[in-house]
């Protein structure tokens, strides 16, 4: 069947019944019109010939009240092509330029080809403004895919997401699934949701990736290994790159097309309708010296009609000169600033400074976002010059919120020897800091990981001014979060499992920032990032520095009034590390190193204004102690800690309390109270599913089969430590798995079932990787 009859149809299923033809749907209308039966067309699409049967059956009564004609398995053929041929002209290209999407019938007939011949990754390549991403959303959109995913790469390589966080984001955010830390674990959870389900990919302007050589850059080799994902022959949907360089990856397998300028005819098609004056001759020198780009085809449009209202004749006269010599989209753009400028200034200014936002982990900008830029002008003025923009193609937008092509955004920086605009004017730092004004102020309180990433957005605007103290304490401002706590933005990141984007931003600023509060604290966040993601040693050694900035400091600052504030804050920083040091060696199985830090907290915070650690550190202590043998110490103050926690001071319902309380519930399990440990227990999966805190999740449920399994019953220990191991691979806590495998292990033997071996050297391999020796010591005695 012809590919712009079939895409014909489509539109006009669309217009009349607000949905577009399913793959199957699609499926037999081709094949049918090849002459295939049912049986035939089950067998290659691969379902049943009933169900293919009940679509037809439902397909012809649907295209026969769309095209007014009755439909049949027989006369499909010949209705079909007397309807196409009458309106070809009348139907195809009206809706088509509605779309904003002309002359592509072609293109999208080779990439169905493609498709058809089994490959999975196609790269379309082509100069900037040809039209990739139009192509590519637009044959998306049109498959019928369940999920269709984008992901737009930064002008910048600096700037490009690792494809860690990509896929971080994917697995969240459009499969609902967790996402692991480790990048092996999340490309398989990803590669078991492509077998599933039919999905779509877009990964847009990937040159910026590539080195000279067509190859990923050094620091992003990352998406070698994701794009041989996306390549496997089990992947049910398809996915589309864009680029202006050729991929040259020898490992992986992608089919490239390059895509030609748009002909002449489709130019013809979307100018007729919009311009007052028509010369078939102008149009035609135009689209010679643009080659045919989509892009340029669209920003003419735009100008010729608010700046000489629709007369090409004229708009041509004026602008050849200029425009002639080059034919690439760069040109195109600085010569419809240089008009822009000219004509106004206002809006020039403001395209220029959007230049400083990112448009990645927060793809668009608000309107007070735009608006915040035009600080030297009055705010009557100001909707003024963003509609400016709009008006000349200039600026994108999207349900109230707006962007930059990645292009225009290389414009709006970049200096020419013509033009200086955004990095080398006054307005460059300006700029940056109404942008990190902007979104400090925008995010209030931290409900969601859209917000939390809003909020760290501030952060990339100071790094790009290299104003390093306060890119520091963006990381490090407070705002009430989803727990109903008041945390640094930092530590609400990686408690909502957001890591990648600290490991990247806080030891960009380390070296660059002074021997003040933001460095101990920095150190201190890091140090829990690198705890949970296994790097228990670097964690340890992240605390230890933020301790001795915090011991530095305070030699600094007499015990005086005016200085009590700074002391606070410093102590409480070597407060929290050396605890966190404490939990760190507690998961390295160096219990009395462990119990040392505990004890010294308990001891330095006693009397003080910081007496609410002791209530952690004890909690902590009893635990250690526990686990080493001393059950008449571990028992006092266990009751201790119990009776103020639960009696003299309730807790709040909330899932902060929910990590200290599951400890203690270890502490009586160890001691054999098991009425106890069961209530601590019960409260912990309480306040953690209701605020989502999956490792606790993980932990408590550990500490329930261990107290399950010491009571006899093996199938609900097993049970627990099954749901345990799953969610803590979600999230990807080593330290919390390999101990659950351990116990899966233990009670296994306990039960007689022969698979605990697997278990244990599971266990082993996971302490291993994080160094933990006296943890797989501990392993290997049970084997």
């Amino acid at each position: 069947m012809d590919l712009e009859a079939l895409e014909w149809l489509d539109q006009l299923v669309l217009q009349q019944r607000g949905d577009r033809l399913s793959e199957l749907q699609r499926t037999l209308i081709e094949q049918v019109w090849q002459g295939l039966t049912y049986p035939q067309i089950a067998d290659r699409y691969g379902c049943t010939e009933g169900h293919a049967k009940d679509v037809g059956s439902d397909l012809w009564k649907l295209l026969s009240e769309v095209l007014g004609d009755r439909i049949t398995k027989k006369n499909l053929r010949v209705t079909l092509l007397r309807h196409f041929k009458v309106q070809d002209t009348q139907a195809i290209q009206p809706q088509l330029e509605i779309l904003g999407f002309v002359g592509r019938g072609a293109a999208i007939a080779q990439i169905n080809a493609l498709k058809a011949q089994g490959h999975k990754v196609i790269v379309i390549q082509g100069s900037g403004g040809l039209g990739k991403t139009t192509l590519a959303q637009h044959y998306l959109q049109a498959q019928g895919f369940e999920v269709v995913l984008e992901l737009l790469m930064a002008k910048e390589s600096s700037n490009i997401t690792p494809a860690e966080r990509v896929v971080e984001e994917w697995l969240k955010h459009d499969f609902q699934d967790e996402t692991g830390l480790d990048f092996g674990i999340s490309l398989e959870r990803l590669k078991r949701h492509l077998r599933q389900r039919r999905v779509g990919i877009l990964i847009d302007n990937l040159e910026p990736a590539l080195d000279a050589q067509g190859q990923f850059l050094a620091h992003h080799r990352h998406y070698v290994d994701l794009l041989s994902v996306l390549a496997s022959p089990q992947h049910q949907g398809i996915t589309l790159l864009t680029s202006r360089d050729r991929l040259c990856e020898p490992s992986v397998t992608v089919q490239h097309y390059r895509l030609p300028g748009l002909a002449f005819e489709a130019w013809q098609q979307f100018f007729t309708p919009k311009m007052s004056v028509h010369e078939p001759a102008t149009l035609e020198a135009m689209h010679h010296a643009y080659g045919g780009n989509a892009k340029a085809m669209g920003i003419l449009a735009g100008a010729i009609q608010t700046e000489y209202e629709g007369d090409m004749v004229a708009y041509w006269h004026h602008s050849q000169d200029a425009l002639l010599a080059p034919t690439d989209l760069k040109n195109l753009i600085d010569s419809q600033l240089h008009r822009l400028q000219s004509h106004d200034i206002y809006a020039y200014n403001l395209f220029c400074r959007l230049g400083c936002y990112r448009y990645q982990d927060v793809p668009t900008v608000p309107l007070a976002g735009v608006l915040t830029l035009l600080w030297d002008i009055p705010e009557t003025q100001r909707r003024s010059a963003l509609v400016a923009l709009q008006n000349r193609s200039l600026i994108e937008s999207h349900k109230g919120t707006y962007y930059l092509h990645p292009a225009l955004r290389e414009a709006a920086i970049a200096t020419h020897q013509e033009s200086a605009r955004l990095h080398s004017s006054p307005d460059w730092i300006l700029a940056h800091t109404q942008a990190a004004t902007f979104w400090r102020d925008q995010v209030a309180a931290i409900q969601t990981t859209q917000d939390a990433l809003s909020a760290l957005e501030a952060y990339y605007h100071y790094l790009a001014i290299e104003d390093y103290g306060k890119a520091g304490r963006v990381i490090l401002k407070s705002r009430l979060n989803q727990w109903n706590q008041h945390l640094p933005l930092g530590s609400t990141l990686y408690r909502m499992g957001l890591l990648q984007p600290l490991l990247n931003a806080i030891p960009a600023i380390l070296d660059r920032l002074p021997n003040d509060h933001t460095l101990s604290e920095l150190h201190n966040i890091l140090g829990d990032v690198f705890w949970i993601t296994g790097r228990v040693h670097d964690a340890i050694q992240s605390q230890e520095k933020a301790i001795q900035l915090s011991v530095q400091a305070l030699a600094q600052y007499p015990e005086t009034p005016e200085h009590a504030k700074a002391r606070y804050y410093y102590t409480m920083v070597g407060i929290d590390s050396r605890l966190s040091i404490g939990l760190y060696c507690l998961d390295l199985w160096e219990l009395e190193q462990a119990a040392h830090c505990f004890e010294q907290v308990m001891v330095q915070v006693h009397g003080t204004v910081h007496e609410r650690w002791a209530e952690k550190a004890a909690v902590c202590l009893a635990l250690a102690q526990s686990q080493l043998g001393h059950s008449m110490t571990a028992h006092q103050k266990a009751d201790a800690i119990y009776q103020t926690l639960f009696f003299e001071h309730p807790l709040e319902n909330r899932g902060s309390s929910a990590y200290f309380i599951q400890l203690l519930g270890q502490t009586y399990v160890n001691l054999g109270r098991f009425d106890i440990a069961k209530d601590l227990f019960e409260k912990a999966l309480s306040f953690s599913k209701s605020s989502h805190y999956t490792q606790v999740q993980g932990k408590t449920l550990t500490g329930l089969a261990i107290m399950q399994r010491q009571q006899g019953d093996f199938g609900a220990a097993i049970a627990s430590l099954h749901l345990a191991i799953q969610r803590l691979e979600n999230l990807g806590a080593k330290c919390d798995l390999a101990e659950a495998h351990y116990q899966l292990g233990v009670t296994y033997q306990s039960s007689g079932n022969p698979e605990s071996e697997e278990a244990l050297k599971r266990a082993i391999a996971l302490f291993e990787s994080i160094s933990a020796p006296r943890q797989v010591e501990k392993v290997r005695a049970k084997l």
